[in-house]
């Protein structure tokens, strides 16, 4: 009898050995395994179920591109608040806008920065983490709530992301921002290949 589940061992090895497909099928198992790890739902329906609608990414205005990936990581450029009509959110927060507003306008950036994700991997359930971000914050010399309006931002990335949303972070006060923008946030995205 043992020899028979040894020589059953010897022949299933064999054929997993031997077979390409059978090879190959083994790869495309944990493959989806691994996919199916990332994530508990589907990040794109929870961004819908949000009421969220992430729009195609903005071309860049100047000399350089939206994203640069380097292996495994993806380095975006800074966007700032852009508004279903093209127009921005502008403003020093803390004199022309509330900290309130600073927030959404964090929040619209981050909308921004999911569309440039999309564009550059095209599926955001591919996202492993959202590692660095680093928030300016277009704001006079006395104001000192910087992280309160770059947690716009930090929120809707962990609502978005769950646990993967977490990031290391910077939120600091800049005398002027382009086109007096009130936000502009950089991010540094961890992807799956």
């Amino acid at each position: 009898m043992k020899s028979n589940v040894y020589l059953f061992c010897i022949l299933i090895l064999g054929f997993v050995s031997c077979n390409p497909n059978a090879k190959e099928k083994a790869n495309e198992a944990d493959s989806a395994a691994v996919q199916q790890a990332l994530y508990p739902y589907d990040v794109e329906k929870k961004i819908s179920e949000l009421g969220i609608n992430i729009p195609e990414a903005g071309a860049p205005v100047a000399n350089y591109v939206n994203a640069v990936r380097s292996g495994n990581l993806i380095f975006l450029a800074g966007k700032g608040p852009k508004l279903a009509d093209g127009t921005y959110i502008t403003g020093k927060v803390g004199s022309d806008l509330t900290i309130e507003e600073g927030y959404e306008a964090a929040s619209l950036t981050a909308i921004q920065q999911l569309a440039s994700i999309k564009a550059e991997i095209g599926n955001l359930n591919n996202v492993v983490r959202i590692v660095k971000v680093h928030g300016m914050v277009n704001a006079g010399p006395d104001f000192k709530d910087h992280p309160s309006v770059i947690n716009g931002f930090s929120d809707l990335m962990v609502e978005v992301f769950g646990e993967r949303g977490k990031h290391a972070r910077a939120a600091v006060g800049m005398g002027s921002l382009p086109s007096n923008i009130a936000v502009e946030i950089e991010v540094v995205v961890e992807v799956r290949d």
